[in-house]
């Protein structure tokens, strides 16, 4: 059983379809990038895997629940699906372990003690132990979200979902998050990632969706995606063409 199975998926916000006919298949560790042009629909692909979005046609499967099943809770099905978002979206009045440990509380309904002990595991792993008790306004961009990647680990998720975690940062902050991300895949967790930092999809990523005006054009392996061009849709290679002279 794959670990996220995204089923013929359609979405629509009035008339205007931003999904159409979505299906991907993601292995249990396996690292996966979804890249396009602005206003492809990456994004609310992504969300709808943790049903931030709803779609009307298709079904999303997570490791084994169906978003289509009514009696699928969506508070449990989301601490189990961790997601990074492009702004942090930490709580600003919270200390950054009282960010770490709220969720672990009130939706996995953990002692504060283990909560407590399970956040600074991670503050350490992420080398921000030290800035345990400041509030995200005292952190910078890039600290910001190394907070936000460790809050979602703390829910001990089967996955990890990242909508542009870089695209908000300044440029030297970007390595260290990467970095972060890069070494929970070598960890083996399985991960989507829409970026367009095609250089840690290069490095990190087994495979590479394509998409465009709300569709899926491509689903390959990485060095099909940047090695075989001839073999890719025009869009694709008019995006790998772009991509490359900006390089």
């Amino acid at each position: 059983m794959s670990m996220i199975e995204i089923q013929h998926v359609s979405k629509w916000y009035g008339d205007f379809r931003v999904l159409t006919d979505c299906s991907a298949q993601i292995e249990k560790g396996e690292v996966v990038v979804i890249c396009g042009p602005s206003g492809s629909g990456k994004s609310t692909l992504i969300k709808t895997i943790n049903a931030l979005e709803p779609f009307q046609q298709g079904n999303i499967i997570v490791d084994g629940n169906s978003l289509n099943n009514n009696s699928t809770e969506l508070a449990q099905f989301r601490s189990r699906v961790g997601m990074v978002f492009q702004h942090f979206e930490l709580f600003p009045h919270m200390t950054v372990l009282d960010n770490l440990t709220i969720a672990q509380i009130k939706v996995l309904k953990r002692s504060r003690e283990t909560a407590q002990k399970k956040a600074l595991q991670y503050l350490e792993r992420i080398g921000l132990l030290i800035h345990k008790d400041k509030f995200p306004a005292q952190l910078s961009g890039g600290q910001q979200q190394r907070v936000a990647i460790a809050r979602g680990l703390c829910m001990d998720p089967v996955c990890m979902l990242f909508d542009e975690p870089t695209s908000a940062l300044d440029p030297e902050m970007v390595g260290e998050v990467l970095e972060v991300m890069t070494q929970l895949a070598k960890e083996g967790m399985t991960m989507m990632c829409v970026t367009h930092e095609m250089g840690f999809a290069k490095r990190v990523a087994d495979r590479v969706i394509f998409m465009d005006h709300g569709k899926i054009l491509e689903d390959c392996s990485t060095q099909e995606f940047f090695e075989h061009s001839e073999n890719r849709h025009e869009r694709t290679r008019y995006f790998l063409e772009k991509i490359s002279i900006a390089n």
